[in-house]
Formats: structure tokens, C-alpha cells, sequence
């Protein structure tokens, strides 16, 4: 996978980090986004891979902002092989006390994003024959108390992979999603505690996860991906 090049939203922390580090090893070129220049570059400086690493600031909410980051990885490398798109939020309330603008940015954030970032980047795919990855989550199919503005925008999230899966296979593309439960991660605030997370999901774990798609013989696709702890707690 030498000199292949890899764009991931939401790629200066948590899960988006542990796929850019794993994509580093197996020698892809990596362009992560971060709605802050300045946590991309913190990211980048931590990924400490020079030249093979470009940060972006790009809102996943502003689909000029997306093509404006397609650009600028082409610019730079010429080519898109893969398209993680990782960029999320989560907020949990009762629909009693859900605010309007919480659900609007879950929607816009974890599904219009996608498909924001998708449709960004799907003519370079399709000219690389490449991969596109969503993140998705276990609430893309399991609904839960509290959860109306996540789990709609997950189930919508999985829907949507599955469909595009169908849309895009007969051009050569690869689509897959990817549904964790929990994972150590800054996901809603949270700070991760490497003794109090031990049991989760760690973000080199969907790093892994990724690599191994991309290295599945092109014959086979696995279409959904569910992952949870071995030991929930």
C-alpha cells in the first residue's frame, strides 16, 4: 500500500487519529481534517511523519469546505485512494429537553457530513478504484433511551453506506462501514483514562480494523462491520 494517499475527517484525535497512525505504518500518504488548523497541526507534529502528512482544517457541515480540502490533498499528492470518513458528535438528551440546534448539528455533523465528504471525493475514488469507510456506530442499529438525535443520524449513517456500497461497487469502488460500541475516545466530552477505559475499544483497534480492509482481497467486501468491548462494563 506504499504511496497510496488516505484523507480522514476528524483525524486529530480519538478514532480519526488511531486510523491515521495505522495507515502511516503501511506506508500510505495521510491527510487528516480537524475543524481547527491548529489541533490538525498538533496532531500532524505528533504523528511525526513529515512529508507523508497533511492537516487540514475543514468543517465536515460546509460541503465548500470539503471540496476545498479534496483540493488541496490532489494538489499535494495527486490522488485519493481511500476516504475514512470519521468526523462525529454525540450528544444524549430525552427528547423533552432536546434543543433544536443539538439535533440539527448531530444531523448535520454525522450524515450530511458524510455525505458532504463523500460526494466531495467520490470522482477521485472512483479514478483510484478505491475504499470509502464510514464510522458508524453500534446505534446505527440498536436504538437506546436519550438517544433520538444520535441514533437517527447513525441509522441514517448506516443506511447511507450501504446504499452507496450497491451504487459504487460497479465501478470498482469499495465501501464499507464500520459500527463500534464503546471506545476509549474524547467522544461527548470525555476524557480518556487509560486505566478506566482498559475495557474499551481502543482507537489503534479501529486503526487495525481499517489497515485489514484495505488489505481484503478485492473479491470480497465485508459491507458492515460491527465491533464491541470483549468485556463490556
Amino acid at each position: 500500500m506504499n504511496n497510496k494517499v488516505a484523507l480522514i475527517t476528524g483525524g486529530s484525535k480519538g478514532i480519526g487519529f488511531g486510523i491515521a497512525e495505522a495507515l502511516l505504518k503501511d506506508g500510505f500518504k495521510v491527510a487528516i481534517t480537524s475543524r481547527s488548523q491548529e489541533s490538525a497541526d498538533s496532531a500532524a507534529k505528533e504523528l511525526n511523519d513529515g512529508e507523508n502528512v497533511l492537516a487540514l482544517a475543514a468543517d465536515v457541515k460546509d460541503f465548500q469546505s470539503q471540496k476545498d480540502a479534496v483540493a488541496k490533498v490532489l494538489k499535494k499528492w495527486g490522488q485519493i485512494d481511500v476516504l475514512v470518513a470519521n468526523a462525529g458528535v454525540g450528544y444524549f438528551s430525552s427528547i423533552l429537553d432536546m434543543d433544536v440546534d443539538i439535533w440539527k448539528d448531530t444531523i448535520d455533523t454525522n450524515l450530511t457530513g458524510v455525505f458532504y465528504s463523500v460526494k466531495a471525493a467520490v470522482e477521485e475514488i472512483k479514478k483510484s478504484k478505491g475504499y470509502i469507510i464510514t464510522i458508524s456506530s453500534l446505534a446505527g442499529t440498536n436504538f437506546f433511551e436519550k438517544g433520538s438525535a444520535y441514533n437517527a443520524s447513525k441509522f441514517g449513517l448506516t443506511g447511507f453506506t450501504q446504499s452507496i456500497m450497491l451504487d459504487l461497487r460497479k465501478f470498482g469502488v469499495k465501501v464499507s462501514t464500520i459500527m463500534p460500541g464503546s471506545v476509549a475516545t474524547y467522544f461527548n466530552d470525555h476524557e480518556p483514562n487509560a486505566a478506566s477505559d482498559a475495557w474499551k475499544i481502543q482507537p489503534e483497534d479501529i486503526g487495525q480494523m481499517v489497515s485489514d480492509l484495505l488489505k481484503m482481497n478485492p473479491r470480497t467486501l465485508p459491507s458492515k462491520i460491527e465491533v464491541r468491548p470483549t468485556t463490556p462494563q
